[in-house]
């Protein structure tokens, strides 16, 4: 299992008459090569978390493991884990500033102690997988869109080799393009080179769709957790903390209510349209049209 978390507790302003309680005992296992999405509403403690992933924040209680090692014990490298576990912020692009796109993909390299040679090697690698091709490396970062900066960015991180990626947000801001280009250069990391993905994300289609597992935190605690079937079958409990399901789910479950005998545990639009058509065809074969 690559992150084990336990009994993790956060404290914001620890200390000083602002101090509040972010995150509260939260136990979640992140296992190797899975793609799990975490949501919940502005200010439940989604971003606090993951920030714990690789050592940034500084949790009151509990632990991380990672690959069986404590993270915050003494002595442990958080220079060689932040090379594994690569966070990717919200508008990550707001992070570039070297004067070409390849000096600011080779930076988090040779940062962690690649020699010049392997950076630059693992810095077109990382380039290539995200569709930004050698015409551009000599391009000022800040002369790409802004689904090329953000491809740019996550270049960045992946050019470090990491095992698992986590991202806050990273279609934020986007045009539709842009926006299914990341998620699917995302998939394909995950699904092609076995990285473990971490998905922090607002949109309820987007972690249905590729998401494996869900964690919904509420409040900075775990409120739920499972398969995107079993979240979204809660949609009317996820109302209650300010989350909903897919459309997609409230569309089957409005059709079930007027009598049509459809899934309603199905979660993607793509396989509604399909239910909906093999329904439609087993009525009009039933009824003789």
């Amino acid at each position: 299992m690559a992150i084990v978390i336990k009994d993790l507790n956060y404290i914001y302003g620890a200390g000083t008459v602002f101090e509040k309680q972010g995150l509260k005992d939260i136990n979640l296992t992140i296992e190797d090569g899975e793609f799990i999405g975490i949501i919940g509403r502005t200010g439940s403690g989604k971003s606090t978390l993951i920030q714990h992933l690789n050592g940034l924040n500084v949790p009151a209680s509990g632990t991380i493991l990672y690959n069986g090692e404590d993270i915050y014990k003494k002595g442990y490298s958080k220079k060689k884990l932040r090379s594994k576990v690569g966070l990717v912020f919200q508008y990550p692009e707001y992070q570039l500033f070297e004067t070409t796109v390849l000096s600011d993909v080779r930076f988090g390299p040779k940062n962690i102690g690649m020699s010049a040679e392997e950076a630059d090697r693992s810095a077109k690698e990382a380039l290539s997988m995200v569709g930004i091709h050698e015409d551009m490396y000599n391009a000022s970062p800040f002369e790409l869109s802004g689904g090329e900066k953000r491809r740019a960015a996550i270049a960045g991180v992946l050019a470090m080799k990491p095992e698992v990626l986590v991202l806050d947000e990273p279609t934020a801001g986007l045009d539709p393009k842009g926006k299914n280009e990341i998620l699917e250069l995302i998939d394909k990391l995950h699904k092609n080179d076995g990285v473990t993905i971490v998905l922090v994300s607002h949109s309820m289609e987007d972690v249905a769709k590729y998401a494996e597992r869900i964690a919904v935190i509420n409040d900075g605690e775990i409120f739920a957790c499972g398969t995107p079937r079993e979240i979204f079958s809660r949609y009317k409990e996820l109302e209650k903390i300010g989350l909903s399901a897919p459309q997609t789910v409230y569309l089957l479950n409005e059709l079930k209510s007027i009598g049509y005998d459809v899934d309603t545990g199905i979660i993607t639009p793509d396989e509604a349209v399909k239910e909906i058509l093999m329904h439609t065809a087993q009525t009009a074969y039933t009824e003789g049209i």
